[in-house]
């Protein structure tokens, strides 16, 4: 197995894209990965979607992306494992350069998730709940992770304010970053009065619907001196994990096994522990994800993630900064590109240089990246060379 490098990045400006396609926009951030890597050719793609035929009514977007992009006939392949497909995608490309079958490769997300109304994008979204146990009976996204709220709440002491705290400390973020599709702050009271989505759960604690792709470009660490100028960085460990799809089928539903496991590995494979993470970019599509995302990746004991928040751990120059990017809530989820975006957030702190957003002295940075309420998780560690 070879050592592999990200070398390019590119991701453009999130949002309700009224005027761009999905190609469009996939292709435009796919483009700006190969400029930033200064590259003259791929050998092969992986392509994060989560439900491209049902936002968009396309399939097939190997093929199709591939042939947009203009890099036909190469190998392209979709990936697909609900909210983590962007993830599992730069998971392939990963061992596609680690086992030697090509030397230079993009791993993309994209979305486009505004084309249909928000009964269609509720419907889309669902898939990735179990359809028989939990979408047949009404449930919603938002109402499984009040469920998941509610038993932490109760389990832990959780307040309603800690939950807050995890909105207000991504959207200060996020008002840094110029590619967020809601660049601007929010106080604790906005969050705690906000429109009511699913008790506990109000919009402020809720990622929004958002159009958007990212990509990667990824080589062999021997050659990215030779191919690239960008300092590259070397993935560390690559890690999937899964668990049951409903929330029923769990022993405790306040706990996401799967983020655990996959956290566990990731830490074996680079030979790490949470204490050596300098920051980490976490699925936060709900603010009491954050909180137990942090706790399974064991930057926090157990119940003791919203503590983390409210105290300011979790915040830029706190112990572990979490969401450097805004997180799913401030820059936007796009359920396929999100996987993409984190790891073109942690390609750049470890470049150094990020301005107002730079965790001062990063060397190592996680992204997590999470399918539906935690039946799938990818975890990446990143390190400067």
């Amino acid at each position: 197995m070879r050592d592999v490098a990200v070398i390019g990045v590119g991701m453009q400006k999130w949002g309700e894209l009224w005027e761009k396609s999905l190609r469009d926009i996939f292709t435009e951030s796919a483009l700006l990965a190969i400029d930033d890597a200064g590259v003259d050719h791929i050998e092969s793609m992986y392509v994060g979607c989560m439900t491209s035929g049902l936002f968009a009514g396309q399939e097939h977007l190997g093929s199709l992306l591939a042939d947009y992009l203009g890099v036909a006939p190469i190998p392209s392949l979709r990936v697909e494992t609900a909210c983590a497909s962007g993830g599992a995608a730069f998971r392939q490309a990963f061992f596609d350069v680690a086992c030697g079958e090509h030397d230079i490769v993009l791993a993309g997300g994209v979305e486009k998730m505004t084309d249909v109304d928000g009964g269609g994008a509720t419907y889309a979204l669902s898939t990735a709940a179990d359809a028989e146990y939990e979408v047949y009976h009404g449930v919603t996204f938002p109402g499984l992770y009040a469920m998941m709220a509610v038993a932490h709440m109760h389990k832990y002491g959780t307040t309603r304010d800690q939950l807050a705290h995890v909105s207000v400390k991504n959207h200060h973020n996020g008002s840094k970053n110029p590619l967020a599709q809601y660049p601007f702050e929010v106080s604790l009271d906005q969050v705690k009065n906000s429109v009511a989505v699913a008790d506990p759960l109000n919009i402020l604690d809720c990622s929004p619907i958002t159009d958007g792709a990212a990509a990667a470009i990824l080589c062999p660490l021997e050659m990215a001196g030779k191919l690239s100028d960008k300092p590259p960085i070397k993935i560390l460990s690559s890690a999937h994990a899964t668990d049951s799809i409903a929330l029923d089928s769990r022993e405790d539903i306040a706990w996401l096994s799967a983020v655990e496991k996959a956290g566990e590995i990731a830490y074996t494979g680079a030979g790490l522990t949470p204490s050596d993470i300098d920051f980490v970019e976490v699925h936060d599509c709900f603010t009491i994800a954050e909180i137990c995302v942090i706790e399974a990746l064991g930057f926090f004991d157990r119940g003791k993630g919203g503590t983390g928040a409210e105290s300011g751990e979790t915040a830029m120059g706190g112990r572990i900064p979490v969401n450097p990017s805004g997180g799913l809530k401030s820059k936007g989820h796009p359920v396929g590109a999100t996987g993409l975006a984190q790891i073109a957030e942690v390609t750049k702190q470890l470049r150094g240089g990020f301005g107002e957003r730079q965790v001062e002295g990063a060397t190592i940075g996680m992204a997590q990246n999470m399918g539906g309420t935690g039946g799938s998780c990818v975890v990446h560690i990143l390190g400067s060379v």
